[in-house]
């Protein structure tokens, strides 16, 4: 049976950071019932990661590389876009590092794929792979930052599959 064919109601614009904007798609906690009588669970709201043995489908747009000088919106400051992060989407921001920007980590499996642009991903060591449309990742609870380094925004999908830490 089709539920929807619509786009996502759940769409959360992060103003702090213009142009990164989150799409919520689906999400499960604990194992999942099948019966195909499922109420909506999005109709609940949404959170930054779901827990040990939950999912997550999202699309997340990325704002395009800035032009050299770019400031943030007036009064914007890396704790306030943090606390708009959980503020909208809850907790989001308590998973970023104060004291290095973009890095962070979740208790999750992600899977993610480009689908529209190109993306840097940078590991906790320094090292960088740049991926195009298409491409694939897997990270096990990676501690990483993402780039855009393009003049266009990158249009990126994961599923996360909620873990524990050993």
């Amino acid at each position: 049976m089709f539920k929807s064919f619509d786009v996502t109601p759940k769409v959360v614009e992060i103003d702090s950071n213009p142009g990164l904007t989150f799409y919520e798609l689906y999400m499960t906690e604990g194992v999942p019932g099948l019966t195909g009588l499922e109420p909506d669970p999005m109709l609940e709201g949404t959170k930054a990661f779901p827990g040990p043995g939950g999912t997550m489908f999202r699309l997340i747009s990325y704002p395009p590389r800035r032009p050299e000088g770019w400031k943030p919106p007036a009064g914007v400051t890396f704790e306030s876009a943090l606390q708009e992060m959980s503020d909208k989407v809850p907790r989001m921001g308590d998973h970023f590092e104060r004291g290095a920007p973009g890095m962070h980590t979740s208790d999750t499996i992600d899977y993610g794929v480009v689908v529209r642009g190109e993306m840097t991903l940078e590991l906790d060591d320094g090292q960088r792979v740049h991926l195009r449309q298409g491409d694939c990742i897997v990270q096990n609870g990676t501690r990483h930052r993402w780039r855009n380094p393009l003049p266009e925004p990158c249009l990126m999908a994961f599923i996360s599959v909620g873990g524990k830490r050993g």
